[in-house]
């Protein structure tokens, strides 16, 4: 947080996710004297904090956080507008907007980086996949990467055209993943299950093995056989959602192609 401090953050909208990551970078180590956040609707946690809120902006911030979302970015951009064109490296968090829209905004020589995180960075369980124009430095990447990490894990992308798929699986996926608890709680409950137990059932299940599928050093391939005895139960069920035409290999292509198309007729 060095490249911060003297320079200053300023971080524009602070919804759940912008919240999420000033929580992150406060108990990082950042200073609240460092930070002023930009926000018309200011939360209790917001004005707890000790940032600086709906002041004046830094001449010159070592980095801008846009944390709106796009439908706000024609109204609230124009206010850091001045910023363009200099040192100062702003860095996206907003869906379906391309670096070329924030140069054209912003202007051809600033230092533009897109991310998108999924919504787990609430817990610090997050992941974000970010990708830089030509015009953001080494040390600048490297400062971005340090503050989204406050939240999880970073990937880098090597073009920004990975954006979408990324946009479909990592970003949405959380979404795809609570339905998934929600429907296998619903199978438990139909099979004989208390409700309040198949729920809590359900959801420990899933969290726990995406926790040891990140943790182990075998695939989750190998993970699955694991778990699967020759004749057993889990064989029958995997013969369901294995099934070639209607379960898992037919159905989640199908979904990760439908997310993409539309991030795709969004980015236009």
């Amino acid at each position: 947080m060095n490249e911060i401090k003297g320079h200053g953050l300023v971080l524009l909208g602070c919804g759940k996710m912008g919240s999420a990551m000033l929580d992150g970078w406060l108990a990082g180590g950042l200073q609240a004297e460092d930070v002023t956040v930009i926000d018309p609707y200011p939360s209790s946690f917001l004005q707890k904090s000790g940032v600086s809120i709906n002041t004046e902006i830094p001449a010159n911030p070592a980095l801008v956080l846009i944390a709106v979302k796009p439908q706000m970015m024609a109204d609230a951009l124009p206010k850091l507008q001045a910023l363009g064109n200099k040192d100062t490296v702003f860095v996206s968090v907003a869906a379906g907007i391309s670096i070329r829209t924030y140069e054209e905004m912003l202007g051809e020589n600033t230092p533009i980086i897109r991310a998108m995180p999924n919504t787990p960075a609430a817990i610090s369980k997050g992941i974000t996949a970010m990708v830089a124009n030509s015009k953001a430095s080494s040390a600048q990447i490297n400062m971005a990467q340090k503050l989204l990490e406050a939240v999880g894990k970073v990937a880098l992308l090597n073009d920004e055209s990975q954006m979408d798929a990324v946009t479909a699986l990592s970003g949405s996926g959380p979404a795809y993943v609570f339905h998934m608890i929600e429907t296998l709680a619903q199978a438990g409950v139909s099979a004989g299950l208390p409700e309040g137990l198949s729920m809590e059932l359900a959801k420990v299940t899933v969290a726990g093995s995406g926790e040891l599928a990140c943790q182990s050093l075998e695939t989750p391939s190998q993970l699955r056989v694991n778990v699967t005895s020759p004749g057993g139960t889990t064989e029958a069920a995997l013969k369901v959602l294995m099934d070639p035409e209607n379960g898992f290999p037919a159905l989640l292509p199908r979904a990760i192609n439908a997310a993409k198309t539309r991030s795709e007729e969004l980015s236009k």
